[in-house]
């Protein structure tokens, strides 16, 4: 590091390096998450991402790429659903089903007595 511009280009291939990692996670991720796409054809693409990997990387995102976005697109739209989902049942509890879920978790020794005593006042509350 004498220079700036080592330390520049220094800066600049770690930035290229993270990105491509995350390319490469993305593309790994998606892989597994394609249901059409048979465990043949997945084994053929992580191989290609083990020997050739910086161009086995930009053709699958070209090939690929749409798909890997509509896949991407659905999981999000799952993990909200299934979050809304959660919070409208757990929101539409009564204060008595909250404070009898403490009382079990408390009978199965999760949590002490003070523990219980504070869910107890935040269901009342």
């Amino acid at each position: 590091m004498n220079s700036f511009l080592d330390w520049f280009w220094l800066l600049v291939y770690w930035f290229l390096f993270f990105a491509y990692l995350i390319i490469l996670f993305q593309i790994i991720g998606d892989l597994f998450r394609d249901r059409d796409l048979g465990g043949f054809a997945k084994a053929v693409w992580l191989i290609a991402l083990v020997f050739l990997p910086f161009l086995t990387a930009l053709i699958y995102v070209i090939a690929r790429g749409k798909g890997m976005a509509e896949r991407q697109v659905e999981a999000i739209q799952k993990a909200k659903s299934d979050t809304d989902t959660y919070i409208r049942e757990v929101a539409g509890k009564s204060p008595v089903e909250h404070i009898a879920e403490a009382k079990a978790l408390l009978d199965a020794g999760t949590i002490d007595a003070g523990e219980f005593a504070t869910l107890k006042a935040k269901a009342l509350a």
